[in-house]
């Protein structure tokens, strides 16, 4: 594996699965299907990730596209506890259980398409959503990431037009029943994105995705690990 000179601030686990080693980040065979390395566990791959603090090129670590039940093993396991746990989570995805869990491990979940990546249903075009907008004199989306703050999580948010981006940090606390109306009204429920079940990123279904093609973050930086390991 590669690692930058000097110390990272984080470095993640991209996925929980492990790919046939090589520089290929995207291993298929003759019939398009994923190439795993079923002889690398997850539980091994965090010891090295622990080996990269110990050695003094990283000061934390975490994972990304994990279950519940795969994050309890590594914290029951782990010597070195993950700091961030980065997952899909909207409204549509809250991921209330994680969270909880996260909070009680002092682990930061770290919300990425926190307005559902543009895609159908329409996490800003929710009514609900929408109502509370109106109500606070703010956008649509304004509100799905004031929820996202004030339920505890971090997130991660992409957009190329620079009024979205100031859009993206002009966000204001929300009332209690506003976040009461999210949780309790709000009953579509959505994962955009299978990575967590397969370990393959990207968010358009049938397509072969853009292993270099990141997501530009507005409350912390991702550093992604070059290498596909589980």
């Amino acid at each position: 594996m590669r690692v930058a000179d000097g110390c990272s601030d984080c470095y993640l686990i991209h996925t929980p699965f492990a790919f046939r080693p090589g520089d290929e980040q995207d291993p298929r065979d003759e019939h398009g299907r994923v190439i795993y390395d079923s002889g690398v566990t997850l539980d091994e791959t965090w010891r090295a990730l622990e080996r990269l603090v110990d050695d003094g090129h990283c000061k934390s670590i975490g994972l990304s596209d994990v279950t519940l039940d795969k994050l309890r093993e590594i914290v029951a396991s782990a010597r070195i506890k993950p700091a961030v746990v980065q997952v899909e989570s909207h409204p549509y995805l809250p991921e209330w259980e994680l969270l909880e869990f996260c909070q009680e491990q002092g682990i930061v979940l770290l919300a990425f398409a926190a307005l559902g990546h543009a895609m159908k249903p329409s996490v800003v075009d929710d009514p609900v959503i929408a109502a509370i907008a109106q109500r606070v004199h703010k956008t649509p989306a304004q509100v799905a990431l004031a929820w996202a703050v004030q339920r505890g999580t971090a997130f991660l948010t992409t957009s190329t037009k620079p009024t979205r981006i100031q859009e993206n940090f002009d966000v204001s606390t929300l009332p209690e029943d506003a976040m009461r109306e999210i949780r309790e009204r709000i009953t579509t429920s959505v994962r955009f994105n299978t990575v967590v079940k397969t370990g393959v990123p990207g968010f358009i279904p049938g397509t072969r995705p853009n292993p270099r093609q990141g997501q530009s973050s507005v409350v912390t930086p991702r550093v992604s690990c070059p290498w596909r390991r589980g």
